[in-house]
């Protein structure tokens, strides 16, 4: 054990519930009111269209792992990786976040993040990248950046 965790508040009660990263993928109950708690709010099973306004909340203090795509809608690469990402997030929910970012609308988070040419692969633990890809690779490659940020 890591000793991460995320912390998630009940939607019933409001406690916080505090929940290993290790255990993430199981369904998870409030430790006060045994009410279920909704895990899908944080790791959808779908790869979320994130903006330069939402950035800071969805990826830089995100409470887990996550996977941004920078793309451009005219880049052919990006809408080649767009279903794998897509799948990727339903293989991967309740453990990591996936997050695709349009370049053309959103200049500044692409411009701090030095992005010059699309698919940009960005993956953060803690929020801080702890590893990049730089143009259209295989599934497998991308799940295997995947494991070793949870």
């Amino acid at each position: 054990m890591n000793g991460e965790s995320v912390i998630t508040p009940c939607p019933q009660c409001g406690a916080k519930n505090r929940i290993p990263n290790e255990r993430l993928g199981e369904q998870a109950v409030c430790g006060k009111c045994r009410t279920p708690l909704a895990l899908a709010r944080l790791f959808p099973d779908w790869a979320v269209d994130i903006r330069d306004r939402t950035f800071s909340e969805e990826i830089l203090h995100f409470p887990g792992p996550a996977v941004l795509e920078f793309h451009a809608p005219r880049c052919g690469y990006c809408r080649m990786l767009s279903p794998i990402l897509d799948q990727l997030a339903a293989q991967y929910a309740g453990r990591v976040k996936i997050a695709k970012m349009n370049v053309d609308e959103n200049p500044i988070t692409a411009s701090q993040y030095g992005i010059r040419s699309t698919p940009a692969l960005f993956f953060f633990k803690n929020g801080k990248v702890a590893d990049q890809v730089m143009g259209a690779v295989p599934k497998g490659e991308i799940e295997r950046h995947i494991l070793a940020i949870l």
